[in-house]
């Protein structure tokens, strides 16, 4: 669940100081976002640890962790922070990873559903991360124990604990158990 405060831009957003919640720019509005459970977190960290691994043994790119920022649109402003995103290294600047918020869509990003999260809340974020150009979307229900895998809008596959989850053509090759990110 999150509070809706004020209009804000991403510059603004990167500049706040810190009072212990993560926020969120969206279309202007800044979004402060309720701290996280404890299942919460262990699910993030499973699903952390898998993809992580997998991409760093692949050299497929750079993972990033749930208080990382991708400015996804401008005037006005979205920046968005999934809980596991990953980047390809075709799209790692040559400079460098950017000390800001990433410019753009990662092309993965990983949403772990809270008790609070309405089904309005993870639509707007799962459309918003496909219309900014991410390739895949995982939203993960800690309460159903299920992944839904998401490559458009309109192309969604539920996945239960006894289904594989693999990477498609975002990770090559990548596979796990959905019973492993809830183990």
């Amino acid at each position: 669940m999150n509070t809706t405060l004020q209009r804000s831009t991403a510059s603004e957003l990167y500049e706040m100081p810190s009072d212990g919640f993560r926020y969120e720019l969206v279309k202007g509005e800044l979004r402060r976002m309720s701290p996280s459970g404890s299942e919460h977190g262990v699910i993030v960290i499973n699903v952390s640890l898998l993809v992580a691994s997998y991409v760093k043994s692949k050299d497929l790119g750079i993972c990033f962790g749930a208080e990382t920022g991708f400015k996804i649109t401008s005037d006005p402003d979205t920046v968005r922070a999934p809980d596991v995103a990953f980047v390809s290294r075709e799209r790692i600047p040559e400079s460098g990873i950017p000390k800001k918020f990433w410019p753009g869509a990662p092309d993965l990003a990983v949403e772990v559903l809270s008790p609070g999260d309405t089904y309005s809340e993870v639509d707007e974020k799962v459309i918003d991360w496909i219309d900014a150009g991410t390739r895949a979307v995982w939203v993960v229900n800690p309460k159903r124990r299920s992944v839904s895998v998401y490559r458009s809008t309109a192309e969604v596959r539920r996945l239960s604990e006894g289904d594989e989850l693999d990477g498609g053509d975002v990770l090559p090759g990548f596979r796990c158990r959905v019973a492993e990110i809830f183990a």
